[in-house]
């Protein structure tokens, strides 16, 4: 069963600028995250210590806030490919009557914008086949504390890779 058109939840507002080269596309917020209306706000979600790592920034210990900034200022921004959908808790498996954002309004707003960063197989399936061409396409193990068998140091060279600006490994 699923809700009603008008009664289905939205996501966050994209955190992007006009410098924004790489955008990093989750599925849809947890609970957490839409409840304190910041992307990635479970504790024991690894991705604010994931993109640290790979930024050499002190991501988990900043204010939301100052993450964000610190974030553009590495001209990276993070979205979500679903806009609105009906789910029973936070797990992608549960997602229903997905709807998804506007990406020909994030190349307005982000120019610049080259790559897209798939935070886990989920924000790739639902996005498959769906954005523009001439972006760069690519996967990240997801951050989600639901996928914590793997390492963090494996995940963070995988994240490393992703966030790759050009062939000889710069960010």
């Amino acid at each position: 069963m699923s809700a009603p058109e008008g009664d289905l939840p939205s996501g966050l507002l994209p955190v992007i600028d006009a410098s924004t080269e790489i955008v990093i596309l989750g599925s849809f917020p947890s609970v957490a995250s839409l409840a304190q209306g910041q992307y990635y706000a479970h504790p024991q979600n690894q991705f604010w210590r994931l993109v640290g790592a790979v930024l050499e920034e002190p991501l988990p210990s900043l204010p939301y806030s100052a993450r964000c900034k610190r974030l553009l200022a590495n001209r990276i921004g993070l979205w979500d490919v679903i806009a609105r959908c009906a789910r029973k808790g936070s797990l992608d498996s549960a997602i229903r009557s997905a709807e998804l954002n506007d990406f020909a309004s994030l190349r307005q707003s982000a120019p610049r914008l080259a790559i897209l960063v798939f935070n886990g197989q989920s924000a790739a399936r639902h996005a498959a086949g769906r954005l523009p061409a001439e972006l760069a396409l690519r996967q990240a193990p997801s951050s989600s504390p639901a996928h914590a068998a793997q390492g963090f140091e494996a995940k963070r060279v995988m994240w490393a890779k992703a966030l790759e600006r050009s062939g000889d490994g710069s960010l």
